[in-house]
């Protein structure tokens, strides 16, 4: 193809999108390490693993050896609300840099919450679905994965727990309340509704919060409440 005809934006057809999601590690020589118990410093197992999330997610955390694992149906429907997005040549910015390179990049932003995190998002909550749970619990920064699992919470019937970075929360209450519109509950982290919450207070009382602190108390309120589990994404 010459350089003249090249599309800015190239597209595929909804029929050729992956129906399968790559798992890299079943390629990789030098396995990564596997996590462990901050307990025992021993290698977590599934059964350590199944009380914080959902079962399909831990066989898929912990699988070093199947290569392809099969996207439903289900989530596949899902992503065509707005996939496949565009890959997009950036000829102007070539321009204003002078350079030989040919710079290409992939517009995700094309849905309702505004990023790529969607992708996961629905995955995770077709698996809580599937398994039966209640709802889910989750943290967030700047919002965006918090209203990735809102949404798809919202489309599946699950409830939606998020904890919320406290600056975030106060500094970005349009990510905030799209969240609550999508029907999730969204706390300001560290809060006074968990143990972890309350200990952080009491002994860093003007704390604006942090990652570690919100995924703390998703945690936490995932493994006390039957028919929960916490679903990770921001970090």
């Amino acid at each position: 193809m010459s350089e003249k005809t090249i599309p800015y934006k190239i597209y595929l057809e909804e029929d050729e999108m992956p129906k399968s999601w790559y798992n890299l590690r079943a390629d990789m020589k030098n396995k990564p390490a596997p996590l462990l118990n901050p307990g025992t410093g021993q290698p977590l197992t599934a059964e350590e693993l199944t009380p914080i999330f959902c079962e399909e997610l831990v066989k898929q955390e912990l699988d070093n050896d199947t290569p392809l694992v099969e996207i439903p149906a289900e989530i596949r429907d899902f992503y065509k609300m707005y996939r496949p997005s565009p890959l997009v040549r950036a000829y102007c910015l070539e321009e204003k840099l002078q350079t030989p390179a040919k710079i290409y990049y992939k517009f995700e932003g094309n849905n309702t919450s505004g990023s790529h995190k969607l992708n996961s998002a629905i995955a995770q909550a077709y698996y809580a679905k599937k398994q039966g749970l209640k709802g889910v619990t989750t943290e967030t920064g700047a919002g965006q994965w918090g209203t990735a699992l809102s949404m798809a919470c919202s489309y599946l019937g699950l409830d939606c727990k998020v904890y919320m970075v406290k600056v975030s929360y106060e500094q970005k209450p349009f990510r905030r309340e799209v969240m609550r519109t999508y029907g999730a509950s969204v706390v300001p982290s560290p809060s006074e509704t968990t143990e972890v919450g309350k200990k952080i207070l009491a002994e860093h009382p003007g704390t604006t919060g942090s990652l570690g602190c919100a995924i703390s108390e998703a945690v936490e309120v995932a493994t006390k409440n039957p028919g929960y589990r916490y679903v990770l994404g921001s970090v």
